[in-house]
């Protein structure tokens, strides 16, 4: 594995479930695998599970790891061309990424949209670069489009937890103060249209995500009607995808809260979110705190998901 940035860079999902499944009753298996290399983490923005999560697995591996704040302790970065570097930032990103490179085996990178272009989030403009410009395998963080690792702990999640062979997945958009990225939102659904699920998404109207990733997923603008017989709730917000309103909050509406009524409506269903959370808006504290929520379970995964792509990167490389 060369590179990990959606569902398809892991080949066969149910051989890639198996294996984090094994992966997870001996973490320490392949402790070997990583000896002498190194994984550098590279955050454009904030994190906790991820940045955990990827040092834990690193370490079940064998691996050293260092980890680049680029906001704290680094030099500014640049990352257009064809500017005059006359202002506050010191390095262009065209070399820091070589250098980067140069230092480690293996990097992570970690960048949000910053919904200023468009057309710059959807090319991946700085995650693509550290691809073509590091010269060592890649793995997206979370990128302006997409969380992949999130979306395999998620998957390893409904694998350890569905009730039946063929669980019905509902994705819901919920109200929040902010407007965030459809990152989680879409990697979730890239990887509940390839996995044996029955998938539906649910949103108000103005919140349609990237056809790419929805592809054959249900759209039910109905939450109460979509939650109805539902073995997973997967509450998540986004701001607005659309050309005329891309990085917008069209609304707060709080009816979009998912309370217990709600979830009253399901299978008893589990309930699933990446954390962190906004209780009382995107969630009530009495479903979160419930039984049935899993978001403890999940969050634990993303180990998980992170060794299982660092395992194969590490493979890729003896090949080499």
């Amino acid at each position: 594995m060369k590179t990990f940035t959606n569902v398809k860079d892991l080949g066969d999902l149910n051989t890639a479930i198996q294996e984090a499944l094994e992966v997870k009753k001996n973490r320490f298996a392949h402790k070997t695998l990583g000896e002498n290399k190194t994984v550098m983490l590279v955050f454009f923005n904030s994190s906790l599970r991820t940045r955990l999560s990827s040092q834990k697995a690193a370490m079940n591996l064998g691996m050293n790891s260092m980890v680049l704040d680029v906001a704290q302790g680094a030099w500014r970065l640049e990352t257009e061309r064809g500017v005059m570097m006359d202002g506050d930032k010191s390095e262009h990103l065209l070399e820091a990424i070589p250098v980067i490179g140069a230092y480690c085996d293996i990097i992570g990178v970690r960048s949000f949209a910053r919904f200023e272009s468009k057309e710059d989030d959807c090319n991946e403009k700085i995650l693509n670069q550290f691809i073509k410009y590091s010269g060592r395998p890649v793995f997206s963080m979370e990128s302006a489009t997409a969380h992949p690792l999130q979306a395999f702990a998620d998957l390893i999640t409904i694998e350890e937890f569905k009730p039946c062979k063929h669980p019905k997945v509902v994705l819901t958009w919920a109200p929040h103060p902010k407007a965030l990225p459809q990152a989680v939102p879409n990697s979730f659904a890239d990887f509940m249209n390839e996995a044996d699920v029955d998938f539906v998404i649910t949103h108000p109207e103005g919140y349609e995500l990237d056809p790419k990733f929805v592809r054959n997923a249900k759209i039910e603008y109905d939450q109460k009607k979509a939650f109805e017989g539902a073995n997973f709730i997967y509450a998540k917000n986004w701001a607005v995808f659309r050309d005329d309103a891309y990085g917008k909050i069209l609304c707060k509406d709080m009816n979009w809260t998912v309370n217990a009524q709600k979830m009253s409506l399901t299978d008893s269903a589990f309930f699933m979110h990446c954390l962190p959370v906004r209780r009382n808006m995107i969630v009530t504290d009495e479903v979160i705190e419930s039984p049935q929520s899993i978001v403890i379970p999940e969050a634990a995964n993303r180990e998980i998901s992170c060794q299982v792509v660092l395992k194969r990167m590490l493979e890729s490389l003896k090949v080499d």
